[in-house]
């Protein structure tokens, strides 16, 4: 029998943030039965998570800027690995400016919280926060995503991007108990799918296991959630919910503090060897920065916890292109939040895109149909092009309902037909601009339709983020159509730049799900499925592993 022992299960080192001073306002000392107090008015929580909200959408962390500016540096990086990292710097340039969002889909807003027990507040923190997330989303040039549930099969937009998902600690941060510590993230729905759980047995607690197991299941990851990742594994956990927790606020750098080795107490900690390891395997999968290369993620936690003995969760999480998350703090100094990179210019370099990318296919979209398929059956994929015309851009309600067209028989949409489309749902359109942030979706969600559409003669040329099924490349080879691949991340820059007029098609009361037709200019792509049945990500399927092999 062992002695008692406690530990936290991730006990934090110290906070060595940079933090920025909000306000002085809605805090005070207060002393009460012989201790002091600090007391937080709600306009402080509300105004925190307002400003978080507002930051979190539009500046990143000064670190991650300097993991792109690294790509661009390295001379082992393909063409296509710095071309993508230097459309997400300057999408992160155009983003600072706080108009456009870093990324059209601006998430589920996270919240966690520690309150220690020396704050005293009105007890209704949740709703406060909840407060500043619907001011924020309603205020700003953000997008609704949130669907309430009428009946198990109605769903209804909020309008607000509310709930919020808030959960709050009764605990001292770093041991003070007259502090309110927060973590502020929003999470889109690309990286928020690449969540898994895998409930596996002590048999993977090897070596030459866990590499190949870990090697299958980050091929899986793809491309659709907009790498570079910050790829998070947990090994261990004392439930499944736990274990994916962890991997949440490991893939956020939330637990980069933790101590570096186990001890007999059962404490998590960071595996740094391994951590060293797997992201050398993730440099030799050939996935790289979405289109081929080294730099599928900008670096890798692994953390080890405790675990029951017949149970053996490992989780898998990643924080996308659009990093956002920023800590907070309530002291009786003030109201702080995490300092992000306001000026991300810095990190540009001085050469242009000629310097950076292979050479570029031009292709005029108002051309009919089949001299575009022509045009793009001279080229093999990964061939990076530049599109200038129209696009359709169509999402998943709007497939569901011209599914149900072709089911009662009706004809496929002339649009459909004549143009490409483009998998995408867009943030607000601030005043003055064309279009608001409009980046694309995730392609493998509408999948299911590609088929019957090509067959009916849609859907021939689709743009959107991410890798496709075998019948989607069977379809393309069968039909002639292409999937061409554009860059996950950078939708403010592809707002200003590259979208010049926006209006809809059809179906408006869907809002963003709406069909609409964009007019677009030297919009970046390259093939990643063609008419001959080759689909750029099946030639990086085979293993790269040689641990414990001959």
């Amino acid at each position: 029998m062992g002695e008692f022992d406690y530990t936290d299960l991730l006990p934090l080192g110290a906070d060595d943030t940079e933090y920025r001073l909000i306000t002085t306002e809605g805090v005070r000392k207060v002393e009460a039965a012989g201790r002091t107090f600090l007391e937080v008015d709600p306009e402080a929580l509300r105004l925190l998570t307002e400003t978080a909200v507002h930051d979190i959408s539009h500046y990143l962390r000064a670190s991650h800027l300097a993991q792109l500016r690294k790509i661009i540096e390295d001379p082992e990086s393909s063409g296509n690995d710095r071309f993508v990292a230097l459309d997400l710097l300057k999408n992160a340039s155009i983003s600072a400016g706080g108009v456009l969002p870093m990324c059209q889909d601006t998430g589920t807003a996270i919240v966690m919280g520690k309150r220690g027990r020396h704050v005293l507040t009105d007890g209704r923190d949740a709703e406060h926060v909840a407060r500043g997330v619907y001011d924020a989303y309603t205020r700003l040039n953000l997008r609704y995503s949130q669907m309430a549930p009428l009946t198990m099969w109605e769903e209804k937009n909020t309008g607000s991007n509310l709930p919020a998902q808030i959960e709050l600690y009764a605990e001292d941060p770093h041991g003070h108990p007259d502090e309110y510590k927060l973590l502020f993230m929003a999470k889109g729905g690309g990286s928020a799918n690449k969540s898994f759980l895998y409930q596996e047995t002590k048999a993977v607690l090897n070596e030459k296991r866990m590499m190949a197991f870990l090697e299958e299941k980050i091929r899986s990851l793809g491309t659709a959630a907009c790498p570079p990742y910050h790829l998070a594994i947990v090994v261990g956990g004392t439930s499944a919910e736990y274990a994916l927790k962890t991997a949440k606020y490991a893939s956020a750098r939330y637990l980069d503090s933790i101590p570096t080795e186990g001890s007999p107490s059962g404490h998590g900690f960071r595996d740094l060897e391994m951590e060293a390891k797997v992201f050398e395997l993730t440099q030799k999968l050939g996935i790289g920065a979405q289109f081929g290369g080294k730099y599928f993620c900008h670096d890798v936690r692994v953390i080890r916890l405790p675990r029951h003995g017949a149970s053996c969760p490992v989780a898998i999480a990643v924080s996308c292109s659009a990093d956002r998350q920023a800590l907070a703090k309530i002291t009786p100094e003030g109201v702080f939040l995490e300092q992000l990179e306001t000026d991300p210019a810095r990190f540009l370099p001085e050469t242009t895109d000629e310097h950076l990318s292979d050479d570029v296919v031009r292709i005029d979209l108002n051309r009919p149909m089949p001299e575009i398929l022509a045009e793009l059956s001279k080229y093999p994929v990964k061939t990076r092009l530049s599109l200038t015309g129209p696009l359709v851009v169509a999402r998943d309600i709007a497939h569901a309902k011209i599914a149900e067209l072709l089911d009662e028989g009706g004809e496929m949409p002339q649009y459909l037909k004549d143009h490409a489309v483009y998998y995408a749902g867009p943030a607000k359109t601030p005043e003055g601009y064309a279009s608001g942030s409009f980046g694309p979706t995730t392609a493998g969600r509408m999948d299911s339709y590609v088929e019957r559409f090509q067959a009916a003669g849609g859907s021939m040329v689709m743009l959107a983020k991410g890798n496709r099924s075998k019948q989607v490349t069977e379809a393309c080879q069968k039909y002639g159509g292409f999937y061409l691949g554009s860059i996950g991340g950078p939708a403010a820059r592809l707002a200003q730049d590259c979208i010049k007029k926006v209006e809809v098609l059809e179906y408006p009361e869907l809002g963003m799900e709406a069909v609409w037709k964009i007019e677009v200019v030297d919009f970046p792509a390259f093939i990643v499925v063609d008419d001959k049945g080759d689909d750029f990500f099946t030639d990086r399927t085979g293993p790269v592993l040689t641990i414990g092999r001959r």
